[in-house]
């Protein structure tokens, strides 16, 4: 079994549902704080599930308990926090919220993907929270599409 991620910045919606289309994703998993913002274009929450159903044949599920509180990211990105304190207080808050007994594994039981904002993984929660599950499910690997 693998876990995908995905970001929606820096792409067009064009390519945004290739990817998800080529990769097979039946399941999007919503992990953002915010999925209503104006800033979001074509991934605010209710536009993003109309697309991925209409465009994927692909349903969306917003996962709360893997999004940062506002703090962490007011840390980071208003005040200049570095990565390596966003990622322990996030890896941190992942323990406490005790995610893989708490999120619903049954989510994975189709092709899924991870979505939050950010392009690239290496400095997002999105892959973060899909590498704490996995090691804690078993879960063979996580793609980055």
């Amino acid at each position: 079994m693998e876990i995908y991620t995905i970001g929606f910045t820096q792409t067009s919606a064009e390519r945004f549902f290739e990817r998800l289309r080529n990769a097979g994703v039946r399941r999007l998993i919503d992990v953002r704080l915010n999925n209503v913002s104006q800033l979001a274009g074509f991934a605010k929450r209710d536009d993003l599930a109309f697309f991925l159903r209409e465009l994927c044949g692909a349903d969306y599920r917003h996962e709360p308990l893997l999004a940062p509180t506002q703090e962490m990211l007011d840390n980071l990105k208003k005040r200049g926090g570095s990565w390596a304190d966003y990622e322990r207080v996030f890896l941190g808050l992942m323990r406490e919220r005790r995610v893989e007994l708490t999120v619903n594994r049954k989510l994975l039981k189709v092709r899924s993907v991870f979505l939050c904002s950010e392009a690239r993984p290496d400095q997002c929660h999105r892959r973060l929270a899909a590498e704490y599950l996995a090691s804690h499910w078993g879960i063979e690997r996580v793609v980055h599409l």
